[in-house]
């Protein structure tokens, strides 16, 4: 019998390499032969690694230390797999440090998970999804910023004394009467708690932490994850007195998620400008309680978004559909183009950018050349992948309860260090769709980060909940740009009638294209010190962009995407002829669907679909589906309810 050592060594590396990697450190202590199998042999690492995790895009994959990040990936599983959560909390610098290069590693290839999900299936991600689900994990990592340090210790105090806010203020709840007069008997001994937050030096690691739970990316409503799950525990008033407080927005946050400011320039970027992920922690902690508030959690709106840990928050993670373009859309050899989903153009050509309406014919797509002949425009470039279809939630208080949050008598004001107490009174959410494109591209200033440009947008709002909400319904323009530490800093502009209305600034979780989307602030345009602010937050949706003659239109194609389209076993779609030929009666409906049921016994072949999987039959019979759906404009006066995998239309009165 031959030994294993006798074997050559490409036969004993091939062996190796399905070994787990959390036993591969043990094989070189077995003999000195297979010691020297595994030491400095990068190429067998490199195997083990990419047998477990993703391949790393091109531009990343030279770089990579493929011992060391696989010797990383097995200590945080070690690291994870503790059961205290104090035997956890000293690896936060490690645990972030990992986590960060594991996401950045992360696959843009692949196919999408499912119609709404909008970015490629990740093993990395699903590795930390898992590794990350054990609620002291959570508590150790994810949970330090000093939101939530402040409501754990609220929480105690709450807990340990029979104080009772409501009776000291006579109002509503006790967070708000707390606000509204500023000087109850819990704020002065939340003060000194607050202090003693103020005075730990472990600032890093907090902000560290907080990133951390923006990558994870669902929020964590609870102040103990790991117990403790009482309503006097819910993370939602903490993080509205950090989101709803005036005081946080000023020329050094540039009125938006930042920190560390110059305070000098209101438009274009700030050297010194960096990301407060305290901040964008605390809108996605507001964000996310209202959308599950309203009972989203079964729909991909919400769960692909913000009920997935992990999902897409890594560079170019967004991956439009592929879908197959109109019949008249051929190529030159006569075959139908590929096209992203829902959208006009091939996906092999450049995105053209919105045009107005001053501009809607045939000629605006061409430009008069220094010798007086007519041209095809050269397409604006999208190194950011603006162009399309975002869906994007805004919150706000009532302003009556927002003022008194944040101008009440006090008889001894807050220290500007000092957090609000906690607020909990009802909010206001908004769901709205954008459809945005790039106008103009420049080069980065100086105070920009210079590996990216600065490009300008410009396109439509409409609200999807309340059409009568002129505040929602706008133009939009706006800027996205790179800071100086390397995140995507997005501005967005709400026009009204050619006038400036609210602006909002934001940071894009996860960098350049991630699906993930945005998150930041919005504000008055003139940075009016009385208000309203609040969080909004967008992601993209679709590839999709206006026709020239439908920039003002909102489609039923724009809001599909975001829904699962459930297929029925004998279901096959209608053709754009057939739709013209069809009657009302149930007759001629009752005969479509004998053909259909006939079709499919003829297309089985006798074989079977697995339970609960889709045949490549079923998948095409999707993609026609998906192209043939007429487009159905979002007019004023029509409400829009769903229903499963159904959208409904009504005509309000």
């Amino acid at each position: 019998m031959t030994l294993l050592t006798e074997l050559p060594p490409e036969i004993i590396q091939h062996v190796l390499v399905h070994v787990a990697p959390q036993d591969l450190a043990s094989v070189p202590q077995v003999c000195k032969a297979l010691s020297y199998a595994v030491r400095d042999n990068a190429p067998l690492y490199k195997a083990v690694y990419l047998a477990h995790l993703d391949t790393p895009p091109p531009e990343i994959a030279p770089n990579v230390q493929w011992e060391q990040q696989l010797k990383d990936f097995v200590r945080l599983q070690v690291v994870c797999g503790r059961k205290r959560v104090n035997d956890k909390k000293k690896e936060l610098p490690f645990v972030y440090d990992t986590v960060t290069t594991l996401l950045r590693n992360a696959t843009t290839k692949g196919s999408r998970a499912s119609t709404s999900a909008t970015h490629p299936v990740s093993r990395n991600a699903q590795v930390l999804a898992s590794l990350f689900a054990d609620e002291t994990s959570q508590a150790a990592f994810l949970c330090r910023s000093s939101i939530y340090e402040r409501a754990r210790a609220e929480t105690i105090y709450k807990s340990n004394s029979n104080s009772n806010i409501r009776g000291s203020n006579g109002g509503r709840n006790n967070s708000n009467g707390g606000a509204a007069t500023g000087g109850s008997g819990s704020d002065n001994s939340n003060d000194s708690k607050d202090e003693i937050i103020e005075q730990d030096p472990r600032k890093t690691d907090r902000m560290r932490s907080a990133k951390l739970h923006c990558l994870y990316g669902k929020p964590v409503q609870f102040a103990h994850p790991e117990s403790h799950r009482t309503r006097q525990s819910r993370m939602r008033p903490f993080a509205c007195s950090r989101v709803y407080d005036l005081r946080q927005y000023t020329p050094q946050t540039q009125w938006g998620p930042f920190m560390g400011g110059s305070g000098t320039s209101e438009e274009g970027g700030d050297a010194t400008l960096k990301v407060d992920w305290e901040m964008v922690e605390a809108i996605m902690l507001v964000l996310g309680a209202n959308l599950e508030k309203l009972g989203l959690e079964s729909f991909p709106i919400y769960k692909n978004f913000w009920a997935t840990p992990f999902a897409g928050v890594w560079p170019n993670s967004y991956m439009g559909l592929p879908m197959l373009a109109d019949d008249d859309d051929k190529d030159e050899n006569g075959e139908k183009r590929v096209q992203c989903e829902n959208c006009s153009r091939p996906i092999s050509m450049p995105p053209q950018a919105l045009r107005s309406q001053a501009d809607d014919d045939e000629d605006s797509e061409e430009e008069v050349d220094a010798n007086g002949e007519r041209k095809k425009k050269r397409p604006l470039d999208d190194p950011y992948g603006i162009n399309g279809t975002w869906l994007r939630v805004v919150c706000f208080l009532d302003y009556n309860d927002f003022f008194a949050y944040n101008f009440a008598q006090e008889p001894h004001p807050l220290p500007a260090d000092v957090p609000r107490p906690a607020i909990d009174v009802g909010e206001a959410t908004r769901l709205i769709l954008m459809k945005i494109a790039v106008t103009e591209i420049e080069e980065p200033g100086p105070d920009d980060g210079q590996d990216m440009p600065v490009v300008h947008f410009r396109g439509i709002s409409r609200s999807l909940d309340d059409t009568w909400d002129d505040n929602a319904n706008s133009d939009l323009a706006g800027t996205v740009r790179m800071t100086k530490e390397g995140e995507v800093r997005w501005t967005t502009v709400s026009i009204f009638g050619g006038i400036e209305r609210w602006k909002s600034e934001s940071v894009q979780v996860g960098g350049v294209k991630s699906s993930r989307g945005v998150l930041g602030n919005w504000f008055d345009r003139d940075y009016d010190p009385r208000g309203p602010v609040g969080p909004t937050a967008f992601w993209k949706i679709s590839d999709r962009i206006a026709a020239s003659n439908h920039e003002q239109r909102v489609m039923l194609n724009d809001f599909l995407p975001i829904i699962d389209v459930a297929m029925d076993e004998d279901y096959e779609p209608i053709t754009d002829d057939e739709e013209d030929e069809e009657d009302e009666d149930e007759d001629d409906q009752e005969g479509e669907d004998d053909d259909d049921e006939a079709m499919d016994h003829s297309d089985g072949d006798g074989e079977e679909a697995g339970d609960g999987e889709m045949t490549e039959a079923d998948e095409a019979a999707q993609a026609a589906f998906l192209a043939s759906l007429p487009e159905i404009e979002i007019i004023d006066g029509t409400d829009i309810e769903i229903i499963g995998s159904q959208i409904i239309w009504t005509e309000r009165d």
